[in-house]
């Protein structure tokens, strides 16, 4: 267990103290001591309140449209405040609810499920599907359905060096199908939901977007494969 000190956690945490539960690309993600809340900051966003409050808006209106995009179903509610941090800047945290029985699709052993299990699973990932393309078409844009996971901040930033970039394009282009999703988890419920947990927008200049949602579309195809052998049973 990690736990972590910090200003920013004020409006949930009377000592201000978190324990780490995880990371991504571009977040830390804490939760509360009574296990109710899960709280993601992103460390590289914040400054003076005004920026704050503003970033907080624009990832709040994202998160509605995603959460449009998917439904109630496959997504679960994000709220947005602004706390000042240890380090003097406003940062925008997001809160949502800590999911106790949930685990990330990556971390789910396909080979021990049943098959009436799978094919809960391939049905409701081939429905997020159909809802993200959908959506794409309509907007130009989807919510980061596969997501990745860092130890720590030293790996976050190694990762992004130009030297791992072969790596990078392996994991975006291969390795990264639906099932090994970080941003997607299996709630272990009779019904074995599936719910997506990051509504980020992309902080990338327009060209970068564009091309980034082409190839996810694109993708998408890869993925539907995927599920069909998850159907079958052709697992590794």
């Amino acid at each position: 267990m990690t736990l972590h000190a910090d200003d920013v956690f004020a409006p949930l945490d009377d000592d201000h103290v978190l324990q780490r539960l995880a990371g991504g690309n571009e977040t830390e993600v804490y939760k509360t001591d009574d296990q109710r809340y899960v709280v993601k900051v992103k460390y590289d966003l914040g400054g003076a309140r005004d920026q704050a409050l503003n970033l907080a808006r624009w990832m709040r209106d994202t998160a509605e449209r995603y959460t449009a995009c998917l439904g109630e179903r496959y997504t679960i509610p994000t709220y947005f405040v602004v706390a000042r941090g240890s380090d003097g800047r406003a940062h925008p945290l997001a809160i949502q609810p800590f999911l106790s029985k949930a685990c990330p699709l990556d971390a789910v052993d396909y080979r021990a499920l049943l098959p009436a299990q799978r094919a809960m699973i391939a049905a409701q990932l081939s429905e997020i599907l159909r809802r993200a393309h959908t959506f794409y078409r309509a907007t130009g844009s989807m919510p980061d359905l596969y997501g990745q996971s860092a130890r720590n901040s030293d790996e976050r930033r190694s990762r992004k060096s130009i030297t791992r970039l072969p790596q990078r394009l392996w994991s975006f282009l291969v390795k990264r199908t639906l099932l090994r999703s970080h941003n997607l988890v299996l709630i272990r419920d009779p019904e074995y939901r599936i719910v997506l947990i990051d509504y980020d927008p992309v902080r990338r200049g327009r060209l970068y977007r564009l091309t980034y949602f082409a190839v996810r579309r694109l993708l998408m195809l890869r993925d539907l494969a995927v599920l069909a052998w998850l159907r079958l049973g052709w697992l590794n």
